[in-house]
């Protein structure tokens, strides 16, 4: 349980800082992190959806920066549109 946490939490931040570097953003460590989280959510969907899903680090860490990417993507737009 707790390595599980744990390795979200690294996973999280890999590819919230992945992706921020992607989509041109300035966010500090924790919201990469949290990017990143959420984006793993949102890219096993996405990837659910059209029958793909990760089996490794790798895999995982791919589909959380799509993910992550999609969800800057949707802050960015909502923050212009303020």
């Amino acid at each position: 349980m707790l390595s599980g946490i744990i390795a979200s939490i690294v996973v999280g931040a890999i590819s919230g800082y992945l992706a921020n570097l992607i989509m041109k953003g300035n966010n500090g460590l924790v919201m990469n992190i949290i990017l990143g989280i959420v984006g793993g959510f949102v890219g096993n969907i996405i990837f659910g959806l059209i029958g793909l899903g990760s089996t490794n680090i790798i895999g995982s860490i791919l589909v959380s920066v799509v993910g992550a990417c999609v969800v800057i993507a949707i802050v960015n737009a909502v923050k212009k549109n303020k």
